[in-house]
């Protein structure tokens, strides 16, 4: 316990470190020392740590939420860059490679993907919304191309310069862009759309801030269709110093499985399901009868630990695969 709590002090000194450095750089734009410093965060925070971030003392959270917001920053500079980069070409979508961390939104969606069409049977989306799609909506690009090719995607993202870069990249491709619609808005602000959707992705910094993120959680679930899936990207261990960390007590939902990757997709994915009230007072009264509501643990697969809540999902565990990503 003692090497435990020395290991999550070091690593807490470590980055506050990081955060200082990073905090008086004069501009955020991609640079290399932008990206070094960046780079030895992320690499700081992806191996697994004990560290509950929930747990840290005041200065420490404050820390915390600063660096989101600071990578939050970055990243917005970092995907606009890229953008530009690639609306250059006559076909930008032939150059996606070209962006560094392109491999990683192919695993994190192929990885949504997946679990989607596991614990949602028999889902085959019509219309999806991806709420902070920013300038490289590479995470619906890849849905859309390989795992959704009849799906309709309406992006959603506060900025509309990032939107307006993001019709840039799709407009050689006949196919994708017909079914890619680009919409400025606040998601808060959307009540009736919600409703026209059979899942909605929210990326992991809609929200930064714990209050925020449930905020936006619960407008979802007040204005989603019964039987609609969300799909919301959280944070486990030491990555949630580079990303908010969605509760799944605040989820609201029916969640269905969490999965926490240990490779280099830094983001965990929560699959939840709009159900109506009377159906899920109804399954927590008889979750609470007999095993409880705390989700059960199941075995991890190539990359991933899985959770899973209620009884059926301990059962599948035990007869089913283990997920391939």
């Amino acid at each position: 316990m003692e090497s435990q709590s020395q290991e999550v002090a070091a690593l807490v000194q470590k980055i506050a470190g990081l955060h200082a450095a990073i905090s008086k750089l004069p501009s955020l734009s991609p640079s290399t020392e932008v990206d070094a410093l960046f780079t030895d965060l992320v690499t700081a925070c992806v191996p697994a740590s004990p560290v509950d971030v929930a747990k840290l003392g005041p200065e420490a959270q404050r820390m915390r939420e600063e660096l989101i917001r600071l990578c939050s920053a970055a990243e917005g500079q970092l995907e606009a860059h890229y953008s530009d980069v690639l609306a250059a070409f006559d076909n930008p979508l032939d150059h996606v490679g070209r962006f560094p961390y392109y491999g990683n939104y192919v695993k994190l969606s192929k990885l949504e993907y997946e679990l989607l069409v596991r614990y949602v049977p028999g889902i085959a989306p019509i219309r999806v919304a991806f709420v902070g799609s920013g300038p490289l909506p590479f995470s619906s690009l890849v849905l859309a191309a390989h795992h959704l090719p009849n799906t309709l995607f309406d992006n959603y993202d506060l900025c509309g310069a990032a939107n307006e870069r993001a019709k840039r990249l799709f407009r050689a491709d006949k196919d994708l862009g017909a079914r890619m619609a680009f919409r400025t808005a606040d998601v808060a602000s959307l009540t009736e759309e919600l409703g026209a959707y059979d899942v909605v992705f929210l990326a992991a910094l809609v929200g930064m801030a714990a209050e925020e993120k449930a905020g936006v959680i619960a407008h979802l679930g007040a204005h989603m269709a019964d039987g609609a899936a969300l799909v919301v990207r959280s944070a486990h261990g030491a990555r949630g110093f580079l990303y908010p960390i969605v509760d799944i007590e605040d989820i609201g939902f029916d969640v269905l499985a969490v999965c926490h990757p240990e490779d280099e997709v830094i983001n965990s994915v929560i699959v939840a399901r709009k159900v109506d009230a009377r159906a899920a007072a109804a399954r927590k009264d008889g979750l609470a009868d007999s095993h409880g509501v705390v989700p059960v643990v199941g075995p991890p697969s190539k990359c991933c630990k899985m959770e899973a809540s209620g009884l059926e999902k301990a059962e599948e565990f035990a007869t089913n695969k283990e997920l391939s990503v």
